[in-house]
């Protein structure tokens, strides 16, 4: 298991520098070749996950400003611009593996639109619904800090630190096992890199917030209680019932395990302990 580090925003950003990359520069030739003679069961599967991070990229780069908007200090300010251009990248380069590997090229919004055919509604109620509301309401009142409490907890906590991290563990291992689409998991692989610094962000946010304001743990507590069961059905792949199937190598209780493993000790180190939901 990972250990969690906490850094200032301040810290955070000078990583930021340090960690430039582009979507542009990493090689695709073997992913192009690769892709047309998977199989249809492996092709199925990795078009769903390509799906839900096309979705959720796009939802997570144009529902950010509120945050950034609601900065507590100029160095939050900085390193949550820095977010946002993250965010943009990350779409940009799913967006180039649409366009050179899975499909015709095309705008974002084009992949998209049918990549949202893929992804299943409580994925949506995650991403349509809870998150455009939590924003709507940031931006409405940036000095809200139930707003922003409920935002970063959505944010960091629920779609980056236990969607995003737990998707990029078994799809990386899974690819890397089986020698498939390197050029796929080395950009995977920059993002996450990324995302673990948002994510730091989000919990060293959340623990400042939380022990200036006890009572914002409720906030903490009421988000998660709302979207777990949303977030335990999105990581089911279609096709797949119940509680007992597996999918890229891995059992759905292995899945589950390490989504929960890694919420439960950010959320230690918040202040929040889960068995408190």
């Amino acid at each position: 298991m990972s250990e969690i580090h906490l850094f200032d925003p301040q810290t955070l950003y000078r990583h930021w520098e340090d960690g430039q990359w582009t979507p542009f520069a990493i090689d695709l030739e073997v992913d192009r070749e690769q892709w047309g003679d998977l199989g249809d069961e492996d092709r199925g599967l990795i078009f769903w996950v390509l799906s839900s991070l096309m979705v959720a990229e796009e939802r997570i780069t144009t529902k950010f400003s509120g945050l950034v908007g609601a900065y507590g200090s100029e160095e939050e300010a900085t390193f949550l611009a820095t977010q946002q251009v993250d965010e943009a990248r990350h779409m940009q380069f799913y967006a180039r593996f649409q366009d050179e590997i899975v499909a015709d090229r095309a705008t974002i919004s084009a992949h998209v639109e049918r990549a949202r055919r893929q992804i299943s509604p409580a994925f949506r109620a995650i991403f349509d619904t809870a998150l455009v509301e939590a924003h709507e309401r940031l931006i409405a009142n940036p000095q809200d800090a139930e707003a922003k409490v409920r935002f970063v907890t959505l944010y960091h906590q629920i779609l980056e630190g236990t969607l995003g991290l737990t998707s990029f563990n078994f799809v990386t291992a899974y690819l890397e096992r089986e020698e498939l689409l390197p050029g796929f998991v080395v950009g995977y692989s920059k993002i996450h890199h990324d995302e673990q610094r948002h994510i730091a962000y989000g919990t060293w946010y959340l623990r400042q917030a939380v022990a200036e304001a006890p009572a914002l743990a409720d906030v903490v507590r009421s988000t998660l209680r709302d979207l777990l069961p949303a977030v335990a059905e999105s990581l089911t792949p279609p096709d797949r019932e119940g509680t007992d199937w597996d999918a890229l190598g891995a059992s759905a209780e292995e899945i589950r395990d390490f989504a929960i493993g890694g919420l439960t000790r950010r959320l230690d180190v918040i202040g929040v302990p889960l068995s408190t939901l």
